[in-house]
């Protein structure tokens, strides 16, 4: 580990800990027996449902994967399914350093420029930005407001509006990508002539030809769809771990499931590699302050929620990992190189053409 990352961790954790110390003061009277019993008595079908919902958006990001290969290389969701699996392993244990090794391994598997499905994984996270603003918007303005925080709907009304701005500015930036994305990327690598410069430089570029992987419009339907579809089967997911609890304030729609989705979102920005801690954190206090669960029951659901949805994977990547004889330190490693020499020859590109 370098000294950098270290500190990060370090940084992030000292963070996490402050948080969680004063969320816990906060909880002067919670019960830690309760907390067992409630975590004793929840319904494991529920749960196995859960957790299939949750392999089903695996198999899901594996399609759409394919849909963007679909120009260049003819291929399986078969194929990308060992990657896909091994990848989001890999994020879990490691944390962002093995976020590289999906398109890593399908890039070395389906024999493509590493480049390429970079550019590939570039617009695969606005296709879920906005794939879940989508669903997350609908939630808020077309179903009746949930009973059990009437308080806070206009706060999340807002903040829909809010998020159709963004989604319509990313929409504006990714016409612009497309047609002057280059030009933008050696602005950027001129004006900011730093190692950061050239990532965002380089990233620039891979998204303008990941958006290039978008033949007409058929393809780009179906990229939409399928991205919609995942999202609604993460939220089933998440729907499946608080109906098993078998309490009411808990028994809630998909439509208000989203708005904790998107809560562990932005609290998983914050968390350590395979510990997690920012998502837990934002589920439990949202579970707790919107949707009015007691501490005990909101700490148990928060927890059971992050591995059911994220830590799940972890059994079926190793198995994976295991049968085809692949170390997820050097892979990330490997892909954390590639990605390297990718920045070192965009900036190379640069002076050369200046």
């Amino acid at each position: 580990m370098t000294k950098k990352r270290f500190l990060i961790y370090a940084l992030v954790a000292a963070l996490l800990a402050a948080l969680f110390y004063v969320q816990f003061r906060t909880w002067r009277r919670f019960d830690w027996n309760v907390f067992f019993a409630q975590t004793k008595q929840v319904q494991l079908l529920h749960i196995l449902f859960g957790v299939g919902f949750t392999y089903f958006a695996y198999v899901l990001r594996a399609v759409r994967w394919r849909i963007f290969l679909r120009p260049v290389k003819k291929t399986t969701v078969a194929n990308l399914m060992a990657p896909t699996i091994i990848g989001f392993t890999g994020l879990s244990l490691l944390g962002r350093p093995g976020e590289m090794i999906r398109p890593y391994l399908i890039a070395r598997k389906e024999n493509l420029p590493f480049s390429s499905q970079l550019a590939v994984w570039t617009v695969e996270r606005i296709f879920d930005v906005g794939a879940f603003a989508l669903l997350l918007v609908g939630a808020i303005f077309l179903t009746s407001g949930p009973r059990q925080f009437t308080a806070y709907y206009g706060k999340f009304r807002d903040g829909g509006l809010i998020l159709i701005g963004l989604v319509a500015v990313v929409g504006v930036m990714m016409v612009m990508i497309s047609k002057q994305g280059d030009i933008l990327a050696s602005w950027i690598e001129r004006r900011f002539p730093t190692h950061f410069g050239h990532k965002i430089a380089m990233r620039v570029r891979e998204f303008r030809g990941g958006l290039n992987t978008i033949h007409g419009a058929s393809e780009l339907a179906q990229l939409v769809i399928v991205s919609l579809a995942m999202w609604y089967a993460i939220g089933l997911a998440y729907q499946q771990v608080t109906n098993a609890y078998g309490v009411p304030v808990l028994h809630v729609p998909v439509s208000q499931v989203l708005l904790l989705m998107g809560s562990s979102m932005v609290g998983s920005m914050v968390q350590l590699p395979g510990v997690g801690g920012g998502s837990q954190l934002a589920t439990i206090t949202t579970l707790q302050h919107v949707f009015g669960a007691a501490p005990e029951l909101a700490a148990s659901c928060g927890i059971l929620l992050w591995m059911v949805t994220f830590m799940s994977v972890i059994p079926w990547g190793l198995f994976l990992a295991h049968r085809e004889r692949l170390s997820l330190r050097r892979l990330s490693a490997e892909s954390q190189e590639e990605e390297q020499q990718e920045i070192e020859g965009s900036a190379t590109h640069e002076r050369s053409g200046s």
